[in-house]
């Protein structure tokens, strides 16, 4: 078998990745819903691909994978990936997680990711309204995470939050930063106290917290939340599209406290996760397979720090329907540090009128079926796909 075209058409705001072959089976993938401008990035690797056998899926990416980078340059590498597993799981008859090693579970569990209710402020009470929703939502989730302090319009909607300027760039992911004031520190607290008691020992609750954070009040806010019992703080020093690590920093937030701290959403390739996990800088890691580069380089990851006792909690709020399939792939193949991954939903709602295969209900009780499918599992229909192309990607699935 081999690749005779690579493909890239944004559907709704997903960029599709296709991968043609000989054989007259396609592999197709998304990135996430926010990278529009992914398209030409991926088509830049057409001419490297064709040629190859799809199904020989390290080979491959040993001749692209130098060429990506930090969120969200890794993107169009990892989506690509994911497509070349599609092929690959399609042309053996069997879903992927069989090529990855079999199954260590039969359901998946996740939290509420691109499950939101809009935010009416950044109250305590707000917060409450907000995690009551989320208790109440069909899919019956056991974590929910919520956005706070820096990874939320806190930052401006409280005076005095912080000691800084709130950035004026238009860019998701500019670093809001600076020493929080004990009235901004007071306030994140009371929000958080208020959404553990709506939630009681049910439902964990996660928090997205940053980046911006500086590490003295990074501890101030752990130790003073130990007793929530909170599955996690995530991306407190780094995260979202920062382009860096910060290993050292994270050490000295992760020692000082007995709360979990996650990170790793942003981190391209595993060579980048090596000092989180090898000096215990966290807690949890939370790659993306759709900017990690793919389900292969988030799997590895997983292993090597389950032998170091760091859990996993894989990000992918933005992935779409597409990118859940591979999400559910890969999770069901991880080893026992695996707690949940981020739930993406399709965007617009059409998504789901233009795939076949996901399961009906998709989430039942936080928990979702390890689909059976060969490849990802989930598949475009091409005749109801269609309408949704631009007029420069109608030749897509010809």
């Amino acid at each position: 078998m081999k690749i005779t075209d690579l493909k890239c058409a944004v559907i709704g705001r997903n960029p599709v990745v296709r991968i043609v072959t000989d054989a007259g089976i396609s592999g197709y993938s998304a990135a996430e819903v926010y990278k529009p401008y992914l398209k030409p990035f991926v088509l830049l690797f057409r001419e490297a691909l064709i040629g190859e056998d799809p199904t020989d899926v390290e080979r491959v990416m040993l001749k692209i994978r130098q060429r990506g980078g930090f969120k969200p340059w890794g993107a169009a590498i990892s989506t690509i990936e994911m497509a070349l597993w599609d092929v690959a799981g399609k042309a053996a008859g069997v879903p992927v997680y069989k090529l990855l090693g079999g199954k260590v579970r039969d359901r998946v569990r996740v939290y509420n990711g691109a499950v939101r209710f809009p935010m009416k402020g950044y109250d305590p009470e707000d917060y409450v309204e907000d995690v009551r929703r989320m208790k109440a939502a069909k899919e019956g989730f056991t974590i929910v995470k919520e956005p706070i302090a820096f990874h939320s319009q806190m930052k401006r909607a409280v005076p005095g939050f912080y000691y800084g300027e709130p950035s004026a760039s238009p860019f998701h992911g500019a670093l809001d930063r600076g020493p929080i004031t004990e009235r901004g520190l007071k306030h994140v607290i009371a929000c958080i106290e208020a959404m553990k008691a709506e939630l009681g020992d049910g439902i964990g609750l996660a928090l997205d917290c940053g980046p911006g954070w500086l590490v003295a009040d990074a501890i101030r806010l752990t130790k003073a939340v130990e007793h929530l019992n909170l599955m996690w703080l995530e991306d407190l020093i780094t995260g979202d599209y920062v382009p860096h690590v910060s290993a050292g920093l994270f050490r000295e937030v992760t020692r000082a406290t007995s709360t979990p701290i996650h990170t790793g959403e942003q981190i391209y390739l595993r060579q980048n996760f090596v000092d989180l996990i090898e000096t215990r800088s966290v807690s949890i890691v939370g790659p993306d397979p759709g900017d990690v580069g793919g389900i292969a380089e988030l799997k590895w990851i997983a292993e090597f720090a389950d032998l170091h006792g760091v859990q996993m909690a894989p990000h992918g709020v933005g992935n779409g329907v597409l990118g859940l399939a591979a999400l559910i792939q890969v999770s069901a193949t991880l080893p026992h540090n695996f707690i949940a991954f981020e739930y993406p939903v399709g965007d617009p709602a059409w998504w789901y009128e233009i795939v076949e295969g996901l399961p009906d209900p998709i989430v039942r009780n936080g928990m979702i079926d390890v689909i059976d499918r060969p490849g990802m599992g989930v598949d475009l229909i091409p005749e109801r796909a269609r309408r949704y192309l631009a007029e420069e990607d109608k030749a897509f699935f010809d």
